[in-house]
């Protein structure tokens, strides 16, 4: 603002003010005050959806979160025993890179570190269609939800280059002394989470089921990502933990790739959401479809 009071400027366009409550249209008053004329709002909406993960967290306290997963025609996303590479094709697999690359954390949980031992880096020279704009990739903060420590300590996306943090149950037995030091030393970095809460009406369909397999809050993470001030967080897991984020409402944004192949009626599901009744659905709406590759991106957000 000082700058352009000093250059003489006679009119300043903004697209939006900034919503950082620190910031609150200071700058843009201070222009006012120096007698420039300012005009806000010009394409103020295709200004939001170009940082929509730090506009939520400055509006409403905390990041954008996506759900991304990989189906089949007939919506499974692995086979019965959990052999799941690959679904899709090398395009679909490059675009999932690039959601990577923007978001400021990738959430996954045990279950899938123990099945398919993924890194969840961003590889840009990788990327056959394109480059990444920006140079070098900042690597995202790679958390893991593991109740009971069970990560091994070799566990690419505890090895990888970038920050790892593990997310376990604050019960007295759940984090050993020596499964803490043990992963600590392999560069990764601790937190202790509550599980989460117990559904509210035990005679709730799966209530008692899930009640056995409680995983940790997952508004309690959300809060610690807020404070760490992530602005998109990238949800690639299995389908309890997808279900649960779906269930608690902790979602903004559902990205499918949709692969024209069928994986049969008893490959795993795409979200674990125990409904029994039509009044259970939850409706969504369509924001993008595209091809990449052979495979359909199908992008959804909640109403």
């Amino acid at each position: 603002a000082d700058a352009l009071i000093d250059a003489g400027v006679a009119r300043v366009v903004a697209a939006m003010e900034d919503p950082n409550p620190r910031v609150a249209g200071s700058g843009l008053q201070r222009l006012r005050d120096a007698g420039i004329q300012v005009d806000t709002g010009l394409q103020e909406a295709d200004a939001r959806a170009l940082n929509p993960g730090f506009v939520l967290r400055m509006s409403q306290g905390r990041p954008l979160i996506r759900i991304k997963a990989a189906a089949s025609l007939d919506g499974r996303t692995a086979m019965a025993s959990g052999e799941s590479q690959w679904i899709t094709g090398p395009e679909a697999r490059e675009d999932v890179q690039r959601l990577r690359a923007r978001s400021s954390a990738i959430v996954t949980g045990i279950g899938t570190v123990l099945a398919d031992r993924p890194s969840y880096t961003v590889r840009p020279e990788q990327w056959r269609h394109g480059e990444y704009a920006d140079g070098p990739v900042r690597a995202p903060l790679r958390v893991i939800l593991d109740p009971a420590l069970r990560t091994p300590v070799d566990s690419p996306v505890v090895t990888a280059d970038g920050p790892c943090l593990i997310a376990h149950a604050d019960d007295p037995d759940a984090a050993p002394d020596d499964r803490r030091r043990a992963l600590e030393h392999a560069g990764a970095e601790l937190l202790a989470l509550p599980r989460a809460r117990a559904a509210s009406d035990p005679a709730e369909p799966g209530a008692a089921a899930r009640a056995e397999r409680r995983g940790l809050d997952l508004h309690a993470l959300i809060a610690e990502l807020t404070r760490r001030e992530c602005n998109e967080v990238l949800v690639e897991c299995g389908a309890t933990l997808a279900g649960a984020f779906v269930r608690e409402a902790l979602f903004d944004e559902l990205i499918v790739y949709l692969a024209p192949t069928l994986l049969g009626a008893d490959a795993r599901g795409l979200l674990d959401l125990p409904f029994d009744r039509m009044d259970q659905q939850i409706r969504l709406q369509w924001s993008d479809l595209r091809r990449v590759g052979d495979d359909l991106r199908l992008t959804l957000t909640r109403p």
